[in-house]
């Protein structure tokens, strides 16, 4: 784990509800440090759902050539598996969902998050990563789902 991501990481009071990631991999792409974090985290409401989340992150080269040392970029992609018995007895049923996973990829205005939506006709749950900033919205989002056997 880079020294950027251990002190941001102190500097976050983490949501009680939603889900904390492990991390399982970094993967180096550039020469000047850049990397792909993979994370894991299971759906704190929905038990035998595990979500692998992989993002982008700069640096310290990279922070001096550009600037803007606190922010990373908000793009991800997700990949859900049901990994044991899954139990959806406790999760909203709206089409708004509910944020499963969040983790700040600034100091204060913008995150990495992740919302699960109940699609009950088709029994099956939906995960979106997606950016979330305060001002400006993001279109970067990626999507998973998990078909439920039948239950």
């Amino acid at each position: 784990m880079s020294w950027f991501r251990k002190i941001a990481a102190a500097c976050i009071v983490p949501l009680a509800s939603i889900g904390q990631a492990e991390q399982i991999g970094e993967v180096d792409v550039d020469w000047i440090g850049n990397d792909i974090i993979i994370e894991a985290f299971e759906d704190p409401k929905v038990p035998g759902v595990t979500c692998f989340v992989s993002y982008f992150e700069r640096g310290v080269i990279d922070r001096l050539q550009k600037g803007n040392w606190f922010e990373d970029p908000s793009n991800s992609a997700i990949s859900c598996q049901q990994t044991g018995q899954v139990d959806v007895t406790d999760i909203p049923r709206g089409s708004g969902g509910e944020a499963v996973f969040s983790e700040r990829r600034s100091i204060v205005l913008k995150s990495l998050k992740v919302t699960r939506v109940f699609d009950e006709a088709r029994q099956a749950l939906i995960y979106i990563s997606h950016g979330q900033n305060l001002q400006d919205g993001s279109a970067k989002m990626a999507i998973s789902t998990v078909v439920l056997s039948s239950q």
